[in-house]
């Protein structure tokens, strides 16, 4: 073991750019507050409870203060007297969304493509519900983001697994079995996810390209989760699929939330955005299908607010944590060189490779638990993700740091 203290946390300071300052050093202890993954926390901990000042590293949602421009928004129209009763999106909420994407993206939105959807999980089952038929396969990424697989085969359609290849420490897409697996007429959609979870890829625009060109020449339909669309880190650019040409929009619907930007989830909003009148009218009436007609009043808000006022805050939420990978980056190569970290080039999900620990996923999750580590284990992404971790790095620099010695003295 070694026997030096951990380095000294240093403490995350945003550049001043004339914004307000914003608490990236508070970590909000959720346990009190019906937080799922506080609460699987405590659950897997010994004894029933884990330590003081232990937070988890899992579920792809923030313990830190909310941003106090939505906090104060909602405040502001309650008090206000905003009527919680059944809704429509406003014009002023279709504006919030088309403009977010035109200045942050690139990319014109016409109003007439936003569905409202009550999440992306909802939004994705319901896509492959409307737009596929029973036993049709599905491709996916691996490792992937475990719910997919959940909405695929509960769906009684097909999981086509297209593992991803890693090429000097990089994952890429194999274009060459995608290509294979969509000239199969039994396989009708690829659920892509830009950027990628677990790995933390931005697919490049010419990666793009060859996805979209393979959805076209294989009359597929493109679902295309970019829930993490607004966390590239500096030196990467989101590019949404959809953008790519005609072709490609007219056989794609793009999942969006300001969810993960704005640490949000919880409000049950996100905007699928679908150019082809044929698809939207097919995902519309599955929506409507399944019971789901009005917009939750204040989630509405809430990403109104985020799109028109949260811009400063997103930016700072950014540098933190391109500042908390480098914190990793140092701290494995100084104390666990066996430790691989991925280059996280979008999101704030950090992919760890720990095989060269030679330890079982067993016997990992086991010095994880007892060490106080509670990660997503790898193998919930599929097999291609034994051997990894996918840990939350959003979070106040001197929590991460407490983590990272933990796993120091549990992989000694």
């Amino acid at each position: 073991m070694d026997p030096r203290p951990a380095p000294a946390a240093q403490d995350f300071v945003s550049p001043d750019r004339g914004a307000p300052a914003y608490d990236f050093t508070t970590l909000v202890d959720r346990t009190a507050m019906g937080s799922s993954k506080w609460t699987a926390m405590h659950a897997a901990a010994p004894g029933g409870a884990a330590g003081e000042g232990i937070a988890p590293f899992s579920v792809a949602d923030l313990d830190l203060p909310n941003a106090p421009e939505i906090t104060d928004g909602l405040i502001e129209a309650l008090q206000g007297g905003l009527v919680l009763g059944y809704t429509v999106t406003t014009p002023e909420y279709v504006e919030a969304v088309t403009g977010w994407f035109a200045r942050r993206h690139g990319w014109t939105v016409d109003p007439e493509w936003i569905v409202l959807s009550p999440g992306i999980i909802p939004a994705f089952s319901l896509a492959i519900r409307a737009l596929t038929a029973s036993g049709d396969g599905v491709i996916v990424q691996t490792p992937g983001y475990y719910p997919f697989f959940d909405a695929i085969a509960l769906n009684d359609r097909r999981v086509v697994r297209n593992p991803l290849v890693q090429h000097e420490g990089r994952f890429r897409i194999d274009f060459e079995e995608l290509e294979r697996q969509a000239r199969d007429p039994r396989t009708t959609m690829l659920l892509f996810c830009s950027p990628h979870n677990p790995t933390g890829r931005v697919w490049e625009e010419g990666e793009l390209a060859e996805v979209a060109r393979i959805v076209v020449d294989n009359d597929l339909v493109l679902v295309s989760d970019e829930i993490h669309c607004d966390l590239a880190l500096p030196g990467h650019r989101h590019t949404v699929a959809a953008s790519l040409g005609e072709d490609i929009a007219q056989r794609a619907l793009v999942l969006t939330s300001p969810s993960k930007s704005f640490n949000i989830a919880g409000m049950a909003t996100s905007n699928v955005i679908i150019p082809s009148a044929a698809l939207r009218e097919r995902f519309a009436r599955e929506l409507l299908a399944t019971g789901h007609q009005n917009p939750n009043i204040l989630g509405a808000l809430a990403c109104q607010l985020a799109y028109t006022r949260g811009e400063a805050w997103l930016d700072a939420l950014i540098e933190l944590i391109a500042h908390n990978q480098q914190v990793v980056r140092d701290f494995c190569a100084e104390r666990l060189p066996q430790v691989i970290v991925a280059d996280l080039e979008g999101t704030y999900l950090q992919w760890l490779d720990l095989r060269g620990l030679g330890l079982s996923a067993e016997e990992l999750a086991r010095r994880n638990i007892e060490a106080g580590l509670f990660f997503d284990e790898g193998g919930i992404f599929g097999p291609e993700g034994e051997g990894f971790e996918r840990l939350v790095i959003a979070c106040p620099t001197d929590t991460l740091l407490a983590g990272l010695e933990r796993m120091r003295r549990a992989y000694a």
